[in-house]
């Protein structure tokens, strides 16, 4: 996207729009997080404190949440960049017929 396009006030609320996106995701990561290692690590409900056995698995959870996050992130970045060179060289034949 090429922000000289628009002007400053739509470049604002393309920013404001993009960082509202950014939020929402986050959000939804955190809560996936949270929820995932609740129903995972909580055991004991009879106390208010968090056992040890409860810390440690939440702390296993999370790492290995945002592992595969991470991963998932790179492959994504790496296939998006595999298309982009595709259809680069598909445009420039096309180009080259033509």
């Amino acid at each position: 996207m090429d922000p000289s396009k628009y002007n400053q006030a739509e470049q604002e609320q393309i920013r404001a729009l993009i960082e509202q996106k950014q939020v929402s995701d986050f959000m939804n990561l955190f809560t996936g997080l949270t929820d995932r290692c609740f129903k995972e690590c909580a055991y004991d409900f009879r106390t208010k404190a968090v056992t040890g056995r409860e810390a440690a698995c939440v702390q296993k959870c999370a790492d290995r949440f945002l592992k595969h996050s991470e991963r998932v992130s790179t492959r994504f970045a790496e296939l998006s960049e595999a298309v982009s060179r595709t259809i680069f060289y598909v445009v420039r034949k096309i180009e080259f017929i033509y």
